[in-house]
């Protein structure tokens, strides 16, 4: 009978192991996908603001050569402001589809990809 006790006691902490096991790869899991998120987020933000630094120096010469072909020292930066003011109107219109769902894809994406090594794991079971 004591040695039955002895056994189950011991089942039962190797279950405790097991499950304490199971949370800490869990905990280790979702901070790794919190992680390449953020990675990710992070690289997309230097490119975007290398491609902002782009764009506005871009639409200074543009509006700087503008003014000089029409030979009226605002009406190039006007226009290159009118450019701009259309673009957001498209885009403020169009969030939705433009922004809104490709980001919230991409997230969705990243966080339910599996790792190669995983695949490669549960194909060789």
């Amino acid at each position: 009978m004591n040695e039955t006790f002895e056994k189950i006691e011991g089942l039962t902490q190797h279950v405790k192991e097991y499950v304490q096991t199971r949370i800490d790869l869990a905990k280790l899991e979702i901070a790794e996908k919190i992680s390449q998120v953020v990675g990710n987020l992070i690289a997309v933000m230097v490119v975007m603001v290398l491609f902002l630094f782009v764009l506005v120096f871009g639409s200074l010469a543009g509006a700087w050569a503008l003014s000089e072909w029409l030979d009226n020292n605002w009406a190039g930066f006007l226009i290159v402001a009118g450019i701009y003011c259309l673009l957001a109107v498209i885009v403020w219109f169009a969030r939705g589809r433009l922004i809104r769902f490709p980001v919230m894809n991409a997230i969705i994406r990243q966080l339910g990809k599996k790792d190669k090594d995983d695949d490669e794991n549960n194909n060789h079971s």
